[in-house]
């Protein structure tokens, strides 16, 4: 309970800052995303799920998409299995895809569904074999510019997603969280990238808002420098930085599943790190927010989303 008059005041001046918002995206479909990092630890973890169980009692109809990166690191470097990325995606061969299997579906998902219980979110695990919510193929070699031909092995580029899995869990009041393994028409497992599902359920669903929380605070003007932070973009923009190489390795997915979502029909796209604290929440409910917004034009943005 809050006695303090100074700690009412506060409270009372952020609900009456929120109202708009909340007006504006009460109904309104959320997919959010997190990376693996944010699991490394309990606090971080309790903190993002504190948040996302906020906007789903306000009435926004949140599609929760996690990843599981370190956490399949640590698994697959015990069983001897060696980790490979390329271009910021992950080469799964059939040793590894038994513990992707373990760690995105059986660990990870739990952990969150469980989490999201006792914060009172009526949750339901999923992953995008269940009910063929993502339909997906084998990846055919790749080969890069350095001429290297790169075989990703047990990993699958989407197909089509089949929204009504998700939207009959919504209707029903419940708060789907995906894992994106997926499979083809076979039955052989897939792992494809959380930020190339989430963007893909976001352009199906065409929701209001794609987010990825990541480590990085945001979309940064110079990877080196945490206070280059780009408040806002577009896709112009996007082009601009991968062609510079502000954008590498593993946000490469990231800026393709951001240029995918918004080609898709998702209206704003914000990049946010899941460390700082109540990013989730500054980002959506102020005109200031936290992250990176990208959206198709920035012509488009109203002035207090320019920050003017």
């Amino acid at each position: 309970m809050i006695g303090h008059k100074v700690e009412q005041a506060v409270t009372v001046r952020a609900l009456r800052g929120a109202a708009p918002y909340i007006h504006m995206y009460k109904g309104k479909i959320f997919v959010i995303k997190t990376g693996g990092g944010a699991f490394r630890d309990a606090g971080t973890m309790r903190a993002f799920v504190e948040q996302v169980a906020i906007l789903h009692h306000l009435g926004i109809r949140v599609v929760l998409v996690h990843g599981g990166g370190p956490q399949l690191d640590e698994v697959t470097a015990k069983l001897g299995v060696q980790t490979r990325m390329v271009q910021g995606r992950r080469v799964t061969d059939a040793a590894a895809i038994d513990a992707t299997s373990m760690v995105l579906n059986g660990l990870i998902n739990t952990q969150l569904v469980a989490l999201c219980r006792s914060f009172g979110i009526a949750a339901i695990g999923i992953g995008g074999i269940d009910g063929g919510l993502v339909q997906a193929h084998r990846r055919a070699p790749v080969t890069l510019a350095s001429g290297e031909v790169v075989d990703y092995g047990m990993v699958g580029d989407i197909d089509g997603i089949d929204g009504t899995v998700v939207t009959r869990l919504l209707d029903s009041g419940f708060l789907p969280v995906v894992s994106p393994l997926s499979c083809d028409n076979s039955g052989q497992l897939l792992n494809i990238n959380a930020d190339t599902v989430a963007a893909a359920i976001g352009g199906t669903l065409v929701a209001e808002k794609l987010i990825l929380c990541t480590g990085a605070p945001g979309i940064l003007e110079r990877v080196e420098d945490p206070q280059s932070l780009i408040s806002y973009t577009d896709l112009a923009g996007l082009h601009r930085l991968r062609e510079k190489g502000a954008i590498t390795d593993g946000m490469l997915p990231k800026s393709s599943a951001i240029e995918a979502a918004i080609r898709g029909g998702v209206r704003r796209v914000h990049v946010i790190s899941y460390a700082e604290t109540d990013s989730l929440l500054a980002e959506i409910f102020t005109n200031e927010g936290k992250g990176t917004l990208v959206v198709a034009d920035t012509k488009a943005l109203t002035a207090a989303e320019q920050g003017q």
